[in-house]
């Protein structure tokens, strides 16, 4: 059972504090709970990855778009304004993480940081969760994956570089804009594209492996910055690259549509028209192999666009999310050294 805090701790006073801009309007409360387990285990075939750690329920990144919004309200709060602001905090995911990795039964797998909420929003600043687990990972020699949006990951870059002992870490940003004032009306709590690049360069120049996923896609809205992004983010020294198309569930579409109206009124019936286009007919689908993917023409000259560019530029294409994922225990080398699967590969 989560325990509100009255006074969460404050971001200001410590080392790492992870506005790089204007702070959203929003009152975070925090609420603390006791963990019973951290690994999660994924069994669909659209995500190419098995396990993942999220130490964080709700986001205060406050992406319009966000697909977890829906796993909010089975704590019994809304997807709307209560995921921006109302997190959840698993204070004690590193003990628990550690009691998981020590079983003879856990094989070393890639484990995925975040699979469902960013475990780099602003609270992590103060908390520290996340790069306690990294930390228990990398004495178990456990190898791991990052994707985020959040510009604090550079924290842990020393962290990141003791895994190249045994694995090759790959870290993501997910930049689905390069124009930065929709970016700040669309995802408001999240480091500015800029700050994204900028991050990207400093992992890459620290000699890690570095990625760009412009994850969503939105019709009609960012479509025509893919070229401009995949630039940048192989200007800063990303080799991977993959895109997600958008999909909102009847969860989340409300708070996507009424946050799209509100910041972008010009735009907002021109995005959702072309949102039916490239959905139809699947819409909302829940059908493995059609989540992650548009349909029909517009799809189709997206995806050629984001080919053509990513190709052009020397990118490492990462998986492709719609087909049929094969997961594998990976093997190891005699010197003890793990191979990567699926998007960490």
């Amino acid at each position: 059972m989560a325990k509100r805090v009255s006074n969460p701790p404050n971001p200001w006073l410590t080392n790492h504090v992870e506005w790089l801009g204007e702070p959203p309007e929003v009152r975070v409360t925090a609420y603390e709970e006791r963990a019973r387990s951290l690994l999660t285990k994924n069994d669909s075939p659209d995500i190419p990855f098995r396990w993942s750690v999220n130490p964080y329920r709700g986001c205060q990144h406050a992406c319009a778009y966000c697909y977890a919004r829906a796993s909010h309200q089975y704590l019994g709060f809304g997807a709307g304004t209560d995921f921006d602001s109302k997190i959840v905090v698993k204070t004690n995911a590193e003990e628990v993480l550690r009691r998981e990795l020590a079983r003879r039964s856990w094989k070393r797998e890639w484990v995925a940081f975040s699979g469902v909420t960013d475990c780099y929003q602003p609270l992590e600043a103060s908390y520290g969760i996340t790069r306690a687990c990294l930390q228990a990972c990398y004495e178990f020699r456990t190898p791991v994956g990052i994707v985020t949006k959040s510009a604090l990951v550079r924290r842990d870059i020393d962290l990141l570089l003791r895994f190249k002992r045994f694995c090759d870490p790959h870290i993501y940003l997910s930049i689905p804009f390069a124009d930065s004032a929709q970016a700040r009306a669309i995802e408001p709590g999240v480091s500015s594209p800029a700050a994204r690049f900028e991050t990207l360069r400093a992992l890459s120049d620290a000699g890690l492996t570095t990625g760009v996923a412009i994850a969503p896609l939105i019709p009609g809205l960012n479509e025509s910055q893919v070229p401009e992004i995949l630039q940048r983010a192989r200007d800063a020294g990303a080799q991977h690259a993959f895109t997600i198309c958008l999909r909102l569930t009847d969860d989340v579409r409300p708070v996507f549509e009424e946050r799209l109206r509100r910041a972008l009124p010009e735009r907002a019936q021109k995005v959702l028209h072309a949102y039916e286009e490239l959905r139809a007919p699947q819409a909302s689908s829940a059908s493995f192999g059609t989540r992650m993917v548009g349909a029909g023409p517009r799809w189709e000259t997206a995806q050629r666009l984001f080919d053509v560019h990513v190709r052009r530029l020397g990118f490492k294409q990462s998986p492709d999310l719609a087909a049929p994922l094969s997961v594998q225990v990976p093997g190891q080398d005699r010197a003890g050294r793990v191979s990567q699967l699926g998007l960490f590969d």
